[in-house]
This record gives structure tokens, C-alpha cells and sequence, in this order.
């Protein structure tokens, strides 16, 4: 074997020496044996040669990592170790007699451990790092644990006893040196700075000189705590409502801004001085305070209003509550719009009375309506749909015919206000025209009577009984006097019972009668 090729490598030194024992007396030989010691060589050496034994080396490894010197017995190392591939090799050795070519001794067993060196940097393993911590954390808060792994043998001096160390994050992050614990050393504020990145090294030897080393990066994030309050920006907002607006109309939106996020920026708006006219109310998409009507305004009668509005968020903690005393707050002015209203009647609606038959153009009654609004328009007046009344500029209601209570008692009318600068503003108002009853109508016999009688009727015998009636009104019962008239009281055969109802009757014998 032409050796100028192999890597020499340090392995030791087998003690080969044979074993031999002897009794006194005894000439018999004793059967030798071999003792072959635990053999190291030092991982990544390549020079130097140590003599091991001779002839002949079996065994994984050998031949490919592992030759021996046939004559001499020396062992070489061909390749170069890692110890973290492979820490060890069992071997076995064999005596062989050169001139018969057969084995002495049986095969002994032997073990090279490859020793180690620091040839491994720590490495971390579960990258990326990624932490979340509610801000304002106490100093000392626990944030995450970092863990390297070096592959060198932990049993091999310091080679593998790590130390970490903070190269980037100060001063608000601190590492525990021999665990990798991160915790807080100082007070965070999310709303100034919501995530910092830590760099962490870990050095192996405990940080010796000629140590190895390896560094990763933590990605920490700051999650919200409700340690702000919502803060109006505006002083004052301006509204405006037209006095036409049905209850229930938005009318504008106020808005308070929250440093914090999520459910710890929701809010409720509310009003102050409870307030009749109008109420706020939150909405829960945009946090917006919503300010609403609760009662109709009318302009005439208060054109502004100036409301006091607060805001709060809907979730404190017991713990926070240091950070919301006092409610922040704002003024609300609220501006009533003028709207072009119609006419106004002084009354909801009017009741006259007239005596019938009085003259054309009589006077029945006077309505009135005004403008609501600023400008005080003139009011024009006009009757619908009537033959018997007219209405002048006043609201003067008079008559254009005759009344007949006994044809109309009432009239329902409507009269109509409009504004001259504004003919599209018109209002009505019904009126109601009694007619009063005079007594313009005689009695009048309820029917005609054809009467008759027998001649032989004795004096005294009722022939006919005859009412009246009067078209006209009375409070009471009507009640009639009758009489003959002059003519049939002298020469008449008949007399009147009863003046109040008509009871004709035989004043004489008649051998023969007929009344019409």
C-alpha cells in the first residue's frame, strides 16, 4: 500500500503486547491474548500518524475512513471526522501469521470516539420569533422565551453552554442571559409606537473568546388597553333645522376621536342639560354622534338653541378608570331655519247664527288668519263653492241672497286664507251659519176636509175633528186658537168646541147638512 496518499490522523495507541501465563512446574504454553484500550482521535486533524497494531482492521469504516499498516499494526484516518455525524466507530483487529496467512488470534474489538470541537454556531430553531404584550406592562412582564440549539457535545467542556445577549431593543427590553426569557424593563405607550423588532444573540463557551455565535429577531407588538379617553376637537358645532322637520329627523353629527382601537374606542354621545327638543345617539360603524329631533321648533317661537353635549367610551375597565374621570365635552348650536308657512286661522273653526229673510249683503260674521312667518304677508279670502255668501279682504262673511230657515237651517262653508306674496301657502277653515227662525208663516190646516153628516144629527153631535200646523220654529210646542169667521158665526149651524184643536159640532137640528 503506497501510504504517501493516506491522512495521517491521531487515533492512540492499542496495547498489543501478548499475555502470557505461567505455573511453576508447568511447561504447557499458555494461549496468549490480545488488550486493545479505547482509542480517541480528534475530529478535523489532519496530520500525524500514531502506531495502533498491525496486520489486519474489520468493521464499519474500515477501508474507506479507516486503514491499518499491514506491517506495522499503525492505524490512518483517510477522511476528515464530524463528530456530529458520527461520534463513534467500532472496530475489530486481527493478528494474521504473515507466512500462513491464518489468524493468530481471534478478532478483538475496539471503539475510536471522535472527540469534540467547538466547529457548531448556536442556531434558533423556531424563527420567526413574534410576541404580543398589552402596552403599559409593568416592568418585568414576561413577553416570550428564545431558545438556541448548538450541536456541539454538551458534555465537551463549554462548548455547547450558551449565553444570550440583547443586541437591539434597550431600553425597554431586557434577556434573561442563561434562560433566553425576554421581559419588559420599561413602560410602552402603543399609541406613540405599536411594534418594536429585539435582536437577541446567543454565544456559545459562555461567551469565552473564540466563542461562535447566532442571532435572531423578535417582532414584538403592543395590543390596546383603554388608557385614553374620547376627546372632542371641536368646541362648538353648528346645526341647522328647518322648522318644517318631522320629529325624528337627523339634523347633523359631532365627532370625538379615541386614540385607542377597536372595542376600546367605542362611545356614547349624550346631551347634557336633557334636553326636550333633541336627543344624540351613537353609530356604531363610524362612532359618530348622531344629533336627532324630538320635538318639532318653530322658528317664531325660538330660532337657535345651544345644547351641551358629552362622551364617554362604553367599556372601562375597573383598572382604567383613573384614565376617564371627566367626561370630555362639547356646545352644540343649533340654528332654526324659517320655512314659508301658510295662513293661520286665530280659530279652529267658526259658528254664526243669522235670522232668515234679512237683506242682501246682511253681516254674518268675520274670520282671521295670519301669516306665521317674519314677513307678514297680506291674507286673501275666498268662499268655496257657495251662492248665498260672499267674503271680502277683511274675512267679512255677508249674505248675497235671502235665508229660508224652513228650506236651510244650516250652512257648512269653507273658507279659504291665502298668502298674496305666496299663493301656494293656503289654509281653510269650516264655518257654520245657523239660521234663526222668524215667524213668517201662518198656520196652515194639516189637509183638506170634505166632511158629511146625517140629517137626522142631533145638536151637539162632534162632526169633524181638524188640526194645523206652522212651518215655522218654535222653542215650544205650537198651539193654535180657531174660530168661525164672521160671516158663519152668525149664520152658521155649526160651533167650535175647542179653539186649541178644531172640533165642529150641531149647533141645531138639520133635516139635511153639507160642510166643505
Amino acid at each position: 500500500m503506497n501510504y504517501c496518499f493516506l491522512l495521517p490522523l491521531m487515533l492512540g495507541i492499542p496495547l498489543i503486547w501478548p499475555c502470557f501465563t505461567h505455573q511453576a512446574g508447568s511447561h504447557l504454553r499458555v494461549k496468549r491474548g490480545w488488550m486493545w484500550n479505547q482509542f480517541f482521535v480528534p475530529e478535523e486533524m489532519n496530520k500525524t500518524d500514531y502506531h495502533i497494531g498491525q496486520y489486519k482492521l474489520l468493521g464499519a469504516g474500515a477501508g474507506s475512513i479507516f486503514v491499518i499498516d499491514e506491517r506495522t499494526g499503525d492505524i490512518y484516518a483517510i477522511q476528515k471526522l464530524d463528530r456530529e455525524e458520527r461520534s463513534l466507530y467500532t472496530l475489530r483487529a486481527q493478528v494474521i501469521d504473515s507466512t500462513t496467512g491464518r489468524a493468530v488470534e481471534p478478532e478483538s474489538e475496539f471503539v475510536i470516539r471522535v472527540s469534540d470541537i467547538n466547529d457548531n454556531e448556536p442556531k434558533f430553531l423556531d424563527e420567526p420569533y413574534e410576541a404580543i404584550v398589552p402596552e403599559m406592562s409593568p416592568e418585568g412582564t414576561l413577553v416570550i422565551q428564545v431558545t438556541a440549539t448548538d450541536a456541539d457535545d454538551p458534555a465537551s467542556g463549554n462548548n455547547a453552554r450558551l449565553l444570550y445577549s440583547l443586541l437591539q431593543g434597550q431600553p425597554y427590553f431586557s434577556i434573561e442571559p442563561t434562560t433566553g426569557v425576554i421581559r419588559i424593563s420599561s413602560k410602552m405607550d402603543r399609541e406613540l409606537q405599536d411594534e418594536y423588532w429585539v435582536i437577541i444573540q446567543a454565544k456559545d463557551m459562555i461567551g469565552l473568546p473564540g466563542a461562535l455565535s447566532g442571532t435572531t429577531s423578535v417582532l414584538i407588538k403592543l395590543s390596546d388597553v383603554n388608557d385614553n379617553k374620547p376627546i372632542f376637537k371641536e368646541r362648538l358645532y353648528r346645526l341647522t333645522v328647518s322648522e318644517s322637520a318631522p320629529t325624528g329627523t337627523s339634523i347633523g353629527r359631532i365627532m370625538a376621536y379615541d386614540n385607542d382601537i377597536g372595542e376600546n374606542a367605542e362611545m356614547d354621545y349624550s346631551i347634557e342639560d336633557d334636553s326636550q327638543t333633541f336627543d344624540i345617539i351613537t353609530n356604531n360603524e363610524t362612532q359618530e354622534g348622531i344629533v336627532i329631533l324630538k320635538k318639532k321648533v318653530d322658528f317664531e317661537h325660538q330660532n337657535h338653541y345651544l345644547i351641551r353635549a358629552n362622551v364617554k367610551n362604553r367599556h372601562v375597565a375597573e383598572h382604567l378608570m383613573e384614565y376617564h374621570v371627566e367626561a370630555s365635552t362639547t356646545f352644540v348650536r343649533v340654528q332654526v331655519e324659517d320655512e314659508d308657512e301658510p295662513p293661520v286661522f286665530l280659530l279652529p273653526y267658526y259658528l254664526f247664527e243669522i235670522l232668515e229673510e234679512s237683506p242682501h249683503g246682511s253681516f254674518v260674521g268675520m274670520v282671521s288668519a295670519t301669516d306665521p312667518d317674519q314677513r307678514k304677508s297680506p291674507i286673501r279670502y275666498s268662499i268655496t263653492r257657495s251662492k248665498v255668501f260672499s267674503i271680502d279682504d277683511n274675512g267679512t262673511i255677508i249674505t248675497t241672497n235671502p235665508l229660508d230657515r224652513e228650506i236651510s237651517a244650516w250652512y257648512n262653508l269653507s273658507i279659504t286664507a291665502t298668502e298674496k306674496y305666496n299663493v301656494q301657502q293656503i289654509s281653510a277653515v269650516p264655518v257654520y251659519v245657523q239660521v234663526l227662525n222668524i215667524n213668517d208663516h201662518a198656520p196652515e190646516f194639516s189637509e183638506y176636509y170634505d166632511s158629511y153628516v146625517c140629517e137626522n144629527a142631533g145638536s151637539g153631535q162632534v162632526i169633524q175633528t181638524i188640526s194645523a200646523v206652522d212651518r215655522d220654529e218654535s222653542v215650544e210646542d205650537h198651539h193654535f186658537y180657531f174660530n168661525l169667521s164672521v160671516e158663519d158665526t152668525k149664520n152658521s149651524s155649526f160651533i167650535i168646541i175647542d179653539n186649541e184643536e178644531l172640533v165642529l159640532a150641531f149647533k141645531k137640528s138639520l133635516s139635511s147638512t153639507y160642510l166643505s
